[in-house]
């Protein structure tokens, strides 16, 4: 599985007159990924602090996965100062043809995806049986 580079997502380059054409607004970072390779597939654990189910959107489109998430922070009141902002997340992986599409399953636990990624049955290796004369 290799990454897809994309500059910006698509909704990200809207922009109102009144900006600078050079500022996007909103700000997207790849999230940190683990990949292993398992006997059933591959398993894919992203870190995304502070991202929600609901904000959460994992897509397969012309067999490349994207992951893209909106952070929801919770604050007690208007922030007056503030030194340390979460940044949305967004990350493509051109997906091989050994892996299943529609088996793909996703879990989100405490800000860690977790997504497994099933072989197809055609990819996996298979034993055959020898006879003896």
């Amino acid at each position: 599985m290799a990454e897809k580079t994309v500059a910006t997502p698509a909704d990200a380059t809207a922009q109102a007159a009144d900006k600078e054409a050079t500022r996007a607004d909103e700000r997207y970072i790849a999230p940190p990924v683990d990949i292993y390779e398992t006997p059933d597939g591959l398993v894919l654990v992203a870190d995304l602090p502070g991202v929600a189910g609901d904000g959460l959107d994992v897509q397969v489109k012309n067999d490349i996965l994207t992951i893209s998430a909106r952070v929801q922070v919770d604050s007690p009141g208007t922030p007056v100062y503030r030194e340390f902002e979460l940044a949305n997340f967004y990350r493509q992986f051109q997906l091989a043809d050994c892996v299943d599409a529609d088996r793909i399953s996703a879990q989100l636990r405490n800000g860690v995806l977790e997504l497994k990624l099933p072989k197809a049955e055609a990819a996996k290796p298979k034993t055959i049986k020898v006879e003896l004369a």
